[in-house]
């Protein structure tokens, strides 16, 4: 496996698909992928954080395209914001074939991750540097799908989700 680190936030990681990561049609197998995801979304929660992260959550995992026995994944992973402790990471998936020069976007999800101390109490994180159009699109997103995943994990009232109740409210 081979990491490269683009900036604090922002991670991508390689990997070629073996006879032992894919199924009985010669496309890697879902789990693998996901745990390939974890990773990489581990090492720029990480790297961001400075601190030892445990995934919280995985959320709008779609498989677009299969990647097939002997490509080259490509796994971009970029913190998208942070919160106290948690972190989110955006998860962009490309499948290559060196040979025939055929690249193409895989899958993408959302990743939340905490950061924690040595005993495993959480632990506050700096904030993500916005640089980019791009990066702040993401940024304000983030705070609607974290109050979704608080409201679909019971941990927060549907009416206190102001940022999604936003979306659909009538002008």
């Amino acid at each position: 496996m081979n990491a490269k680190l683009a900036s604090a936030s922002h991670t991508i990681m390689n990997e070629i698909v073996l006879p032992n990561d894919t199924n009985t049609l010669n496309n890697l197998m879902g789990g693998r992928l996901l745990h390939l995801m974890d990773i990489g979304a581990a090492m720029a929660a990480q790297k961001h954080s400075n601190r030892i992260v445990v995934t919280a959550s995985v959320d709008n995992v779609s498989f677009k395209a299969p990647i097939r026995l002997g490509d080259v994944v490509t796994i971009h992973a970029k913190i998208t914001r942070s919160f106290n402790s948690s972190m989110e990471i955006r998860i962009d998936v490309w499948s290559e074939n060196i040979p025939s020069g055929r690249k193409e976007k895989s899958n993408e999800a959302y990743y939340t991750f905490v950061a924690v101390d040595q005993t495993g109490r959480p632990i506050p994180v700096p904030t993500v540097k916005i640089e980019t159009e791009e990066e702040q699109k993401l940024f304000d997103g983030a705070l609607r799908r974290r109050q979704l995943r608080l409201v679909l994990a019971g941990k927060m009232k549907a009416q206190d989700a102001t940022e999604l109740k936003a979306l659909f409210a009538q002008e």
